[in-house]
């Protein structure tokens, strides 16, 4: 009776044996490497944050995040969102063709005075989205035209 005990638990381990090296070989190194492109669409942006660094009340808030198609199909942005009304961007609505470079122009109210920092969410057919872009500075007061002359 012990034999039989035995001889069923080695029969068990040989065939898990078996069964895991025949999973094991069964598997197919990936072809693809990190030089190529991706299938369908893809975005990549230059940089994801903008520091203004300090910038006088009334002054020029623009920015552009440039962009790339670097997959295989066009890349449709569907949406741009700000985290708030004080950032408004703007986006291409057509196609961006694979390889095509584009951008998005954010523009930040300066006119409200002290540090900042939003977010723009970026949404797209690409396979990873939403891709948050950042921005951030502070605003100084407008230095009076009075206080200037002195």
């Amino acid at each position: 009776m012990k034999i039989l005990i035995i001889m069923k638990k080695i029969l068990a381990s040989t065939l898990i044996v078996i069964a895991t090296f025949s999973i094991s070989c069964s598997q197919t190194p990936s072809n693809t490497s990190s030089d190529e492109s991706v299938l369908g669409p893809a975005i990549e942006f230059s940089d994801l944050t903008h520091d203004y660094g300090t910038i006088e009340q009334g002054g020029d808030g623009t920015y552009q995040f440039e962009f790339i198609n670097s997959g295989t199909e066009p890349l449709v942005l569907s949406n741009v969102r700000s985290s708030c009304g004080c950032t408004i961007p703007e986006w291409p609505r057509e196609p961006i063709n694979a390889g095509t470079s584009s951008s998005i122009l954010v523009k930040y109210n300066t006119t409200r005075v002290g540090p900042f920092s939003k977010s723009i969410s970026v949404y797209s057919n690409a396979s990873e989205t939403p891709i948050v872009l950042h921005i951030k500075g502070t605003v100084e007061p407008k230095a009076d035209a009075t206080a200037a002359a002195e």
